[in-house]
């Protein structure tokens, strides 16, 4: 059975914000595609309400995604993250089953 696990996430940008938060988040993808565990990092826009984004990450394990929340560049994300959001990420795990 495969430990790999995907990630999605959702975020909303304070009104305004939009921009500067898809800049922070569009930082995150090279450095979490470099990392040994990362199968795949996407970040996405939605077509209905520019303020939505998601990301849509795909990992070796769960250990591996332990080590990307503790990598620097995300915690430096996290702890200025109040600023361009509009509430709490939204993340949800799942297991791959085909």
């Amino acid at each position: 059975m495969s430990k790999q696990l995907t990630l999605v996430v959702y975020s909303r940008a304070k009104p305004g914000m939009e921009e500067e938060l898809g800049k922070r988040l569009l930082a995150l993808v090279e450095p979490s595609r470099a990392e040994e565990g990362c199968i795949s990092y996407d970040m996405h826009q939605s077509q209905e309400d520019p303020a939505v984004w998601l990301a849509y990450e795909n990992w070796r394990s769960e250990e591996d995604l332990a080590s990307h929340f503790e990598q620097p560049y995300l915690r430096a994300f996290a702890d200025t993250k109040d600023e361009v959001l509009d509430g709490p990420l939204d993340i949800r795990k799942f297991t791959i089953k085909s």
